[in-house]
Order: C-alpha cells, then structure tokens, then sequence
C-alpha cells in the first residue's frame, strides 16, 4: 500500500473541488487549476472526521502499475489545493559581472554575458518580479512555476570556477580550485 496516497487531502472552507470522472477542478482564492487523472487512479470528495476531504483509491492494490500512480494522483491534487489557497514561489539568482534581469509584462529580459540580451517569454501562469540580482516567479501551478524557473537557469547554469550564471536562491555551487601554478625544477 501507499503511505502518501492512502492519505486524505483536507480541503479548506475556501476551495472547492469538483471530480467528474477522470478529471479534477479545484477552485479557490487564487484561481482554478485542472488536472486529467491517471486510468488506475479514481478520486471522490467525501466526509473524513467531519471534514470535506479527497480520497484517492486505486482499482487493483496489488498491481504495480496501480500502486505507482497512487501517491502521484494523490500529492498532484494535493498540490493544487495548495496552489489556489497559498500559491507557490521559486526565487532564482543571478550572479555575474554586468548581469542584470529586468520584467516587463509577461517578458524577461536578462543580459548575461551574450553577445544579445536574451528575452523570455512568461507561460500565462507565471509571475515573475526582479530585484537587482534576484528573480521571484509566483503561481498557482506548482509544475509550472517550477519548470519555468528550469528554463530561465537553463540559459545560463552556474560555473564551478567563478559560480557566475542563474541559481536557485537556496543552491550551494561547489567551487573548484582554479589551474595551479606550474612549480619550476
């Protein structure tokens, strides 16, 4: 058995989740997120200790193709009921002589060391605000603000030697030692 997915997910007073077969919506306070379920996985919104909550069952425990899917389903429905209640947030930093980041509407403009600035298009989800070095991209959708923030350091991953290039706030670059005098005989 799954330990994550034979959990029930609580959901708040503020969001409603309506399940119509294999698809689940969720609505709440910062918008409404909808997500296909897996052909193994079945959801129902039904009463836990007094309390609205979701329960995820598969339909055969015993299949490995079943029980795979069960935590998925159920920390993905989990994931949008936090989504549209608190939202999530990956902060990205940019570290290099002369690079700089700068938002105007739904495009990013980084200069990173290029010959040409490089601009990114934002997905519609995503919102993103830069302070000097530091980039703050916001959403609902856990998946894509996440993949977005893959993306923008994808451009320009950080370098061992001088640790220049786009970095999670919270990444630790491992530094190498640069080339070592040669010793004369």
């Amino acid at each position: 058995m799954s330990r994550i997915g034979k959990k029930p997910i609580l959901i708040p007073a503020k969001v409603d989740v309506v399940i119509d077969g294999k698809t689940v919506t969720v609505t709440g306070p910062k918008g409404t997120l909808t997500r296909s379920l897996n052909e193994h996985v079945t959801a129902t919104v039904s009463d836990i200790e007094g309390e609205k909550g979701v329960l995820v069952t598969v339909n055969d425990p015993e299949l490995v193709a079943d029980r795979a899917q069960w935590g998925t389903a159920r920390a993905n429905i989990a994931n949008m009921v936090t989504g549209v209640t608190e939202g999530f947030k990956k902060v990205l930093e940019i570290n290099g002589v002369g690079f700089r980041v700068a938002v105007q509407g739904k495009k990013i403009t980084m200069n990173l060391g290029f010959s040409h600035d490089v601009i990114f298009d934002l997905p519609e989800a995503v919102t993103a605000v830069a302070e000097k070095n530091v980039l703050t991209l916001t959403g609902n959708d856990r998946e894509e603000v996440g993949l977005t923030a893959a993306r923008i350091r994808k451009l320009r991953p950080p370098e061992p030697y001088k640790g220049k290039g786009i970095k999670y706030i919270d990444e630790v670059i491992r530094r190498k030692a640069g080339k070592a005098a040669k010793a004369s005989a």
